[in-house]
């Protein structure tokens, strides 16, 4: 809309058109107060209605809440008004008119519960709040970003749609591509593996993944999105200081740029960036340190995963965020390599928030034979991905690296109740629209 100022921009003695949606409208007789909301905040519009044009008055005060509206006048001083100032208004266009009954308040009053939000989110996105998160996600995915071009990498995208699943299994979404079987690919892994081979060496990516994981759980989503990283010439350590590097990164910049919006969330006097230096536990050392608190009904032995309950044990004992590292082969993918003088440890590492695991990464396997043999022991085909295997065949550097849950870490980071919080449009068990 050509001359449209923002709200927040309206200032005393300008002439002005603001446009946005209707967030409140008072009658009190004489003068009426209409609140006009637009991306960058609240303005208050003032009707005296003895010294007004009847056409315009009605216009102005006959609207339901959440139309949308312009309003031309002059911006004045009014100290009692929500932002100090008010528009006086010459001209009110309606240009979309809101429905009286809406399935959602919008302006908070009426708590509504996820369900009602999530099939209503355009609504949604309206509240303060709800938009306080997407702002905070951009920042996030914005300084994660630039984290990656600091540490010399290139961002890839590669394919949504496979032939074979990275990790093999049932946790794959199948589709018909052309009359042939392909799935919705359920990380880069393969792919970003065959781009450190290349002579990109170190990329990163930024993309969605998909499992068909039947969990109804507040963590879980079934088309989530995946912050990788994978370098050339780097060990798992190496990999774990990058992580730690761009986790950091993300924080400072929602610490820097983001105040307003951890204002309106609630949290801006609880929230600090973690300090460098995520304690780094093997997994040994994590099972005793979760046996020693006694919050679980079993002890847990070598080769066991870690539950969720074991995972918030460790989590209220370390008190930040870590790294469990030397996980047992059997326990993690064909393409992490195990140590050289014992092939039942591997190279193998999360990273984890006391609430979850975050990031699961690793020293990769270059070697082609030890890849194929990989395979085999997992029970997979390696003829299936023989795409991937050739080009280890052609000269595959050493190299390492990670995959971190973008929802995830909002959630952690805001400290939100249900992952679904953090995301526009969830697709889970349950919900494929909108």
């Amino acid at each position: 809309m050509q001359g449209r100022t923002y709200t927040a921009d309206a200032t005393p003695g300008d002439h002005v058109t603001v446009a946005g949606w209707v967030h409140e409208i008072r009658d009190l007789g004489g003068i009426a107060f209409l609140i006009l909301r637009d991306k960058s905040g609240k303005i208050q519009v003032k009707f005296e209605k003895d010294e007004m044009d009847d056409d315009l008055v009605e216009t102005a005060l006959g609207v339901h809440r959440e139309s949308v509206l312009s309003v031309t006048g002059a911006v004045e001083e009014e100290d009692r008004a929500p932002t100090g100032v008010e528009v006086v208004p010459e001209s009110v266009d309606v240009i979309a008119p809101a429905d009286p009954e809406l399935p959602l308040d919008p302006s908070g009053k009426v708590e509504a519960d996820l369900s009602t939000r999530l099939d209503n989110r355009t609504l949604d996105l309206r509240m303060d709040e709800t938009k306080a998160v997407f702002e905070i996600r951009a920042e996030v995915l914005r300084a994660v970003r630039a984290a990656f071009r600091g540490l010399d990498c290139t961002e890839i995208n590669t394919p949504k749609i496979v032939a074979t699943g990275t990790e093999g299994g049932t946790e794959l979404f199948p589709i018909t591509y052309f009359g042939e079987e392909a799935f919705m690919n359920q990380s880069p892994q393969l792919f970003k593996q065959l781009m450190v081979g290349s002579g990109l060496e170190r990329v990163f990516e930024i993309g969605p993944i998909f499992r068909a994981e039947e969990h109804n759980t507040p963590r879980h989503l079934n088309e989530a999105t995946s912050i990788d990283f994978e370098s050339a010439f780097v060990d798992h350590e190496e990999a774990m200081d990058a992580c730690e590097a761009v986790v950091v990164a993300a924080y400072d910049a929602v610490a820097e740029n983001c105040a307003d919006q951890l204002e309106t969330l609630g949290i801006a006097e609880d929230f600090g960036v973690p300090d460098d230096g995520f304690p780094r536990l093997t997994y040994e050392e994590a099972i005793e340190r979760v046996n020693a608190t006694g919050e679980l009904d079993e002890q847990l032995v070598w080769g066991d995963d870690l539950s969720t309950e074991a995972e918030h044990a460790l989590g209220q004992s370390v008190g930040g965020h870590y790294f469990v590292t030397d996980w047992p082969s059997e326990i993690k993918p064909f393409y992490i390599q195990d140590y050289e003088d014992d092939s039942d440890v591997s190279k193998g590492f999360d990273m984890m928030h006391p609430r979850m695991e975050l990031v699961s990464g690793g020293q990769r396997e270059h070697r082609h034979e030890a890849l194929v043999e990989g395979f085999r022991q997992q029970g997979l085909d390696p003829d299936q991905f023989e795409y991937y295997t050739k080009m280890f065949r052609y000269g595959m550097p050493p190299h390492a690296g990670w995959g971190l849950g973008a929802e995830r870490l909002l959630m952690t980071m805001l400290d939100l109740d249900n992952i679904r919080e953090g995301v526009l449009f969830p697709r889970d068990r349950q919900r494929l629209s909108p």
